[in-house]
Order: structure tokens, then sequence, then C-alpha cells
């Protein structure tokens, strides 16, 4: 049976809650880890899961966006400076800043669309880690409630409802680190009869291993409130963030070979950005009983940026040089609605769901400058977009052991461009039509074989897509050279596969393996002489992932936590090669892993160890040039003075590791060369780095 027609029974199922009476579903129990929420019976693909926040307070983190680290697969490094979202990489995917992997926090989405450095931009600095209660993970495209940039997968960032206590925490390090946090609960707490609310405020400055010190500053705060009434729960979130920083771009590794560059200086060492962001946010549910209930959420963003950046250094420009300017200025309003219904007959859900967002830039622009200051507008527009989707899914308890979810999902995009570029200004709009299906087998509770009792398998199906930026569908003259472009489509669709496996082989013991596939219908690319990404070729990807979870205190060793994550991946272009350029998608990562211990037993002492290690990456589609692979370890050892008061050394790149966040291979210009020199272009991590924090409560 085909994907549309599976997915035609959630209409079907549709009509039928119409009339329901509310019944008991009787689905699967959670089986709860701990540090996890991935037991038996408590997903739908053996590649999704939930990590919980004993886990996230237990490690260290070198950048607050650090947290997607715990998606297994998922690497995050920084080609700029940290006031610059990350780049991610996951299932074979370069996904740039964001692209291909949808990211929420509190249900407002993260990834901005037609932003001025990069499509799905996603910049998770604003966040505050020990904020962060829980984070829901899929990969794939096989939800229906997952819409654009939901490619490689999704994660939804929760945050805590409350604070027990006030915590003051103070960190300082090596090179200028130093950060102060303070938060706690705000009023008389619910259980005295008042409402649950909290405070946060955040402040933070780093130099950096740099030889021009990065000098940044950043701010964040955040207000919450949690309202509850009989089976009505309400969240009231305010969040604020602001940072400015020098930034220390990728260098030519040519200059650091003949010594004329040390691995941390900078080619043109005014690059660097300003930001801020400001949200409201409500996220408010109601349950009706019986496993039915309504869930909504509505947010307003309004966010700045400029940032400042050099790839090619003299290469168009040998007097004044190629420093360009990406600025913007954003508004997002957006809302979502679900609607789950007990269908008649038995173990039978229906949940419902509408989500819109709307962008508006005013304006987004590139612009030529030197030394931050600009010389001319290459383009500028003022873009409106508008998205919205509908979906449904439905899931079906056949049996004890067999259970399958079907889901549908319909997506529409507007978008209007009043670009300064004659010839580049207009309005278009694009859609997508994305079934989804998950089957489910097991566990089997009356098997005579007990691993078969804590074991299920998954098959998943499904279609998603990521929108393209605004001012490419409607372009038709490259804003710089002049010379005419096709337009590209609006929303561009992919098609996924997956099939799984998850066991529980003993007490505390979880594994997972998983085989993928997914055709994308156009790679979004980085271009290193534009500071920019563009639309090429589709591509294919498929792979293997293996998980483990391993709770040592079953075993005797109380308190231990042992995770091993291993990823390998493929990724190649398809269709004809009409320029002969080779099919391998350049900055594809084929190999990841990590390796986690972690202690947190009732003695005094605490820690974590964390490897981490990512492998070589093509740079050219022929494969004649590779990076080199990247393997790092951090180290926490804590210790609890008092119930009120502790201390904890953090160690990043505890081996001191030479080696490269990121790497890039094309042409640019220093100011003592005659031409252009196509060279590979990395930027180091940072070398051995300690830092103290000291943590009070009151």
């Amino acid at each position: 049976m085909s994907l549309s027609v599976l997915a035609l029974c959630c209409a079907a199922a549709a009509r039928g809650a119409e009339t329901a009476q509310p019944a008991e579903a009787a689905l699967p129990a959670v089986d709860v880890l701990g540090h996890y929420d991935n037991g038996v019976g408590s997903s739908d693909a053996a590649s999704a899961g939930t990590v919980t926040r004993k886990l996230i307070a237990s490690r260290p983190a070198l950048r607050p966006a650090e947290v997607l680290e715990f998606v297994p697969g998922v690497v995050v490094t920084q080609h700029s400076g940290d006031g610059k979202a990350n780049q991610y990489f996951l299932r074979g995917f370069n996904l740039d800043h964001g692209t291909d992997f949808a990211t929420f926090v509190d249900g407002m989405p993260i990834n901005s669309v037609s932003h001025a450095h990069g499509q799905g931009y996603t910049d998770l600095n604003f966040l505050i880690p020990e904020l962060v209660n829980r984070i829901d993970y899929n990969k794939g495209p096989y939800r229906a409630q997952d819409g654009d940039f939901a490619n490689a997968g999704s994660a939804r960032i929760g945050l805590v409802d409350r604070l027990a206590q006030h915590e003051a925490t103070v960190t300082v390090g090596q090179r200028g680190y130093l950060r102060t946090l303070l938060m706690g609960p705000l009023g008389t707490p619910a259980a005295a009869g008042g409402k649950d609310a909290l405070y946060a405020l955040e402040a933070a400055k780093n130099d950096g291993p740099w030889t021009t010190p990065e000098g940044i500053h950043r701010f964040s705060g955040a207000l919450r409130q949690t309202i509850q009434e009989g089976s009505a729960k309400l969240h009231l979130t305010a969040l604020a963030y602001a940072a400015h920083w020098r930034a220390t771009d990728q260098i030519p590794a040519r200059a650091v070979a003949d010594g004329s560059l040390g691995r941390f200086d900078a080619v043109d060492p005014s690059d660097g950005g300003r930001t801020s962001r400001a949200s409201l946010s409500a996220n408010g549910r109601v349950d009706l009983g019986e496993g039915a209930w309504w869930q909504a959420d509505a947010y307003a963003i309004s966010s700045r940026l400029k940032l400042w950046s050099n790839f090619t250094y003299f290469l168009d420009n040998p007097v004044d040089g190629d420093q360009f300017e990406q600025a913007e200025h954003r508004t997002t309003l957006g809302a979502n609605l679900q609607r789950r219904f007990v269908l008649p007959g038995e173990d039978q859900l229906l949940t419902v769901g509408a989500d819109v967002r709307h962008d508006r830039l005013s304006p987004v622009g590139l612009y030529d400058t030197t030394a931050r200051q600009r010389r001319s507008v290459t383009q500028e527009a003022k873009v409106r977009e508008t998205g919205w989707g509908l979906w449904a899914e439905h899931q079906h308890q056949w049996t004890p052991w067999l259970r399958h979810v079907a889901g549908l999902r319909f997506d529409q995009a507007g978008f209007d461009v009043d670009s300064s570029v004659a010839g580049n200004s207009g309005k278009t709009h694009d859609d997508a039509v994305s079934p989804k299906l998950s089957v489910v087998l097991g566990p089997w509770a009356q098997s005579d074989v007990s691993l078969l009792r804590r074991t299920e398998a998954f098959v998943n199906l499904g279609q998603g897509f990521h929108s393209n930026d605004a001012r490419g569908t409607t372009a038709s003259v490259d804003a710089r050279s002049g010379d005419p472009v096709d337009r590209v489509p609006g929303l561009v669709k992919s098609r996924g596969g997956e099939l799984g496996l998850r066991t529980e082989p003993l007490p505390g013991w979880q594994a997972s393996f998983a085989w993928w596939r997914l055709n994308l219908g156009s790679e979004l690319v980085y271009v290193g002489d534009a500071g920019t990404t563009e639309a090429t070729r589709a591509s294919s990807r498929h792979g293997i992932e293996f998980n483990q979870h391993l709770q040592l205190d079953k075993m005797g060793w109380a308190g231990w936590l042992l995770d091993l994550d291993l990823s390998a991946s493929k990724a190649r272009y398809r269709g004809e090669d009409t320029e002969g350029a080779g099919n391998r998608v350049p900055g594809a990562v084929n190999h990841v892993g990590s390796l986690g211990l972690t202690y947190s037993g009732d003695a005094p002492w605490f820690g974590h160890f964390q490897l981490r290690h990512f492998g070589p990456r093509d740079l050219l589609e022929d494969g004649s040039v590779r990076s080199k692979a990247t393997t790092l370890a951090y180290l926490r050892v804590g210790y609890r003075i008092s119930p009120r008061l502790r201390v904890a050394l953090d160690v990043f790149n505890l081996f001191d590791a030479r080696a490269s966040d990121i790497d890039y291979l094309y042409e640019s210009r220093l100011a003592n060369e005659a031409g252009g020199v196509t060279d590979r272009h990395f930027h180091p991590v940072e070398p051995r780095s300690l830092r103290l924090t000291v943590t009070t409560s009151f």
C-alpha cells in the first residue's frame, strides 16, 4: 500500500472522531531510564528519544548550542565568532547553520527563513542551558507535526516550569572567560497557593585563544510563569538576549604553512557582529480526560543582526578588500494548535494540528564594507514570508505487538520580495504534501523468550521539505555580477525511510540500531566567495546508527552511566553531472562517534567524561581533497561541599588536540599575492581550556 493511500486513513478517522465517545487508549507504557525517556514502548522510531534535565546538567558545554549534541549523531562546531550561530552536522549533512534540522524552544521555531547569512539559520546562543528541562528529538521526515527544515530531523527543547531555590553561579576560565548566572523562583509557588514563576539573568564574556581577542559580551534573561487551574496549564515566557563580538574566521592553510599566519591569527581583524533577540510566548494545554487534549502555542519574536565577514580577503577587491556585511531586522509571529481525539473502538488516537508563521524583514541586506564601514549596497530587500500547515496523525494499536502511526501534512509558503535590484522583486508561492507512516512491531509481552518481551522493531517512511530563501524564488539576475539566474523553487521536497530495532537486554541497558535513507530534491551548500548558501543538485544519503545507554548501577556501579553513539553515512549527488565535477557532497561527515561516562551518585563527588569524534569530509565533489578527522575530549570533575555549595572544574579539549572545527576548499587572495589561490581554509578548535564554576543556592 502506498504512503498516500495509507495517509488517507487519517481523513477517514477524522470523520469518525466527530461522533466518537471517549475510550481508554491502552497504548504501551513508557519505561523511564532516569537520564532518558527512551524505553521500549515510548516512541515511534528507533532513532527518536528524549533526554532529561539530569543528564543535560551533568555534561560540560563550551557553547550554549552544544545542548543539541545530546541528540545522538549531532556535531556542533563553529567557523567564526561565538556570537554567530553554530555549524551543525547530522546524518551525512553539513547542515550549515541549521538547514534541514528543525529546532524549537518551547514551541517557538528557531530556524530563520530567508536569513541574511543562511537559510535555516539556527542561533541558540540566547539559550541558558540551566533552564533546559528536556530535549525531544526525532530523525528523518516521519512525523506529521514537523514541517519546514525537518529532513534530517528535529529537536524540541522544553524549559523548566519551576525552580525550587535561588542559585548564583560564577564561572572563571582561561583567556578572559567569565560567566555569571542568577536564577530562582519568583513569588509564592503553586504548592503554597500561588503561581509558579522563575527568573534567570546571565552575563558572559570571553576573549578566547585568538590573536585578535574575541571580546564577546553576551547577556541573556528569562521570565517564566506557569499557571495551572484544574486540568488546564499555561506557560508565559519572556526571553531576551544581546551580544557583540570580534570574529576570527577561517584562515588559509597556505599562510599557516609558510609562517605568515599563526593558527589563531585573523586575516581581517575587523570581522565580527552584533545581534539581539527578544521573544514572548504562551503555551497552553487542556486535558479533556481519557487521553484527549487541546494544546496551543503562540509567539512573537523580534531580532536584529549585523554580521561582518571576509572569507576571500582581497580576491574581488585588491584595494579595499572583500569584507561584506549581512544585516537584517526581523519580526516573527506565529501560532500552533493541536487536538488529540480518542476514537471509538479499541486503542485508537487521532491528532490533528495547524500551524502558521509570518516573517517580516525590514530590510535584509548585503553590503560591501571595509573595516565595518559600508562602501556600497549589493542588495537590499523587504521580505514578507508566510507559511502555514495542516496535519493529521492516526495511531492504532492493532494487537499488543503491532501498532501503526499514519500521518499526512499539507504546507503552503507565500513569498513577497521588494528588492533594490531591478528584476528581483515579485510574489510567488509553493506548496507541499507530505505523507508519513510508521509501523511498530513489539514488544512481545507474552513471548517465552525474555529478550523479545523487551524488544521492538520499527519501519518508518515519510516525505518532508525545506524552504528556500524568498529572494531566490523571485530573482532573475545575480545581485553582484548582473548575470541572469534561474529562480529556485520555494519548497524542496525530501523522501526518506528507516528500519530500526530497540531492545533492553538487561535492566538498565538499552540499545538501538537504525538503517536509514534520505533523498533530497536540492542541496543547499556553502559558497565561500559569497559567504552564503546556494541551491544545487539533488542528493541521496544512507547510513547506519548504533546507540547504547547503560546504567551501571544496575550492575553494582552505583551512580554510573555509560553512553555510546556511533553512526556512519554516505552522501552523494543524484542525477547527471553535467559539469563533470563529481558526485560527492562537500562537507558531508561520514563517521561520527561519541562516548560518555557520567557519575552522579550520592557521594559528594560528581563528574563526566566525553569523547567526540567526527570523521574526514570531502571538500570537493570528486573526492580529491578531504579534511582530517577531529577528535576531542571533555572532562568535568565536581564536588558538593555542602547541600548549598558545589564546585566543578571543566576541561575542554582535554588532550589539547590540534584539529579543525571546520574546513572548506575555495579560492582566496592574501594582500601579498598576485592572484587567487585555491586552498583549504580552516577554523581551528580551541586549545585546552579550563573553567572553574562555583554554585551556591539560597
